[in-house]
């Protein structure tokens, strides 16, 4: 079995993001076989404009995005909440990812979504409303692989993420999933 290459894109861009350790677990807990990578510098990548979306001329660092989430068997998505809803920066990535029209970089990937926020419920909101926008991109998400841990402060305080089993384990099990999926037989017939 060829290996398995999951990106991880984290929606908080803090130096000691919790989100950005739960992107560490995905990495450290991946099945064997499987290389999980988190690309860096969502922040350099400037508000998508169709304007700059021009062949040949398309910002470095968007490119290399596009390049990245189609060269993926998965991506994951490791996100906060923000007013109710995903970072700005995650939004733009989608933006980025999802364009030119009709030539997505999602279409063909797998995703999930999974994440800490200081609300109680873990940043469910944003986690639903980057499931919507990655559909829409083309993008085939695992909406039974997720995982949100609330109250992110006061949990993480003390202790560690990597050493909170339960976080451990949720992590692992939904990298597992998304690295185990496969496109049903009619897709694949249908994209030869």
């Amino acid at each position: 079995m060829a290996e398995k290459t999951i990106l991880t894109l984290v929606g908080s861009l803090r130096a000691e993001s919790v989100n950005s350790k739960f992107a560490e677990i995905a990495a450290s807990t991946a099945p064997e076989g499987t290389q999980v990578t988190t690309f860096t510098g969502l922040e350099e990548i400037p508000f998508y404009n169709e304007d700059l979306d021009v062949e040949g001329q398309v910002p470095a660092k968007a490119a290399e995005l596009r390049a990245a989430v189609a060269a993926a068997d998965g991506v994951l998505f490791v996100s906060p909440e923000y007013n109710g809803t995903m970072p700005a920066v995650l939004n733009n990535a989608i933006d980025w990812i999802s364009r030119p029209f009709g030539q997505s970089a999602a279409t063909g990937t797998f995703a999930a979504v999974i994440g800490t926020s200081a609300g109680q419920y873990g940043g469910l909101w944003s986690h639903d409303d980057i499931r919507k926008s990655l559909k829409i991109a083309g993008a085939t998400v695992l909406d039974d692989a997720k995982f949100a841990v609330g109250a992110s402060y006061q949990r993480f305080a003390a202790l560690e993420p990597q050493n909170d089993a339960e976080v451990v384990e949720g992590i692992r099990s939904v990298v597992a999933t998304l690295v185990a999926a496969e496109q049903p037989v009619a897709e694949l017939a249908a994209a030869n």
